[in-house]
């Protein structure tokens, strides 16, 4: 197995790309270890010394360090994780606890534009994202405001806001006239 690396705008992230699917759909973001045991590669890849959050895509894993440990030290053993976990046979995903799409339900007055938002992110933006090893997630819409939640290697990217208020808030804004604002929400 050769598992190709690449680098994302967080330089305490990188993308790990096994070759193979490691998400039928969606994503799962595991920003610490709490919860990781609704997966077995999360889990393993907590193990690594220096590993503070993991992020799956359809065909990527992301790795964030913490900022007291160098890449030359903590990649070898990731990739170890990696390798080991996929010749393993063991599922990325526990059944019980699959990837989500990244949107949250919303109904009402503002349906329409929510429903419009929501398909914007899905063309345009989340793709760009993925391509970053990261993922954007909706989170609401009220008063032409736009809530977002950035994750995996997006999440603390030094350029994320940057990438929420030039790109993302002025393609909202020219497609959609009700949007007025987009604005980051931990969660």
């Amino acid at each position: 197995m050769f598992i190709q690396t690449e680098s994302t705008p967080n330089p305490a992230t990188l993308k790990f790309l096994p070759g193979q699917t490691v998400l039928e759909m969606g994503t799962a973001d595991f920003p610490s270890a709490e919860g990781a045991d609704a997966s077995p590669l999360a889990t393993r890849l907590f193990t690594v010394d220096g590993v503070k959050g993991v992020f799956f895509g359809t065909d990527f894993v992301t790795v964030t360090k913490g900022d007291e440990i160098d890449w030359d030290h903590v990649k070898p053993a990731i990739l170890g994780a990696i390798m080991e976990h996929f010749q393993s046979g063991q599922p990325v995903m526990k059944d019980d606890a699959q990837g989500g799409d990244g949107h949250a339900e919303h109904s009402g007055e503002d349906a329409e534009i929510v429903g419009q938002i929501k398909q914007l992110l899905d063309s345009r933006v989340r793709p760009a994202v993925a391509q970053d090893g990261g993922d954007i997630t909706f989170h609401g819409f009220e008063r032409g405001v736009v809530y977002l939640h950035m994750q995996g290697a997006c999440a603390g990217c030094p350029s994320s806001t940057l990438t929420l208020k030039m790109g993302i808030e002025n393609l909202l804004r020219h497609y959609i006239p009700e949007v007025t604002e987009v604005r980051p929400v931990a969660v």
